[in-house]
């Protein structure tokens, strides 16, 4: 019995360190997104990644942007 309670109790103690550690990582990711959209990195990977820039280029680029997403 006592066997049984102490592989119970190790197993709980590894499954809070597993989600502990997930949690974690999560806050550390979100607090990285938010520190590179308040940077502005975020808004130039963007604009980087269109096919055309908001300053006149031809209405090809805009209508393959918007068929692909």
């Amino acid at each position: 019995m006592r066997v049984a309670l102490a592989e119970q109790a190790g197993q709980s103690t590894v499954e809070y360190a597993v989600v502990l550690a997930a949690g974690l990582s999560m806050v550390v990711a979100l607090g990285a997104l938010w520190h590179a959209a308040s940077g502005g990195a975020l808004l130039g990977i963007v604009e980087r990644a269109c096919a055309y820039a908001l300053g006149g280029q031809s209405p090809l680029g805009f209508w393959q942007d918007v068929l692909l997403f």
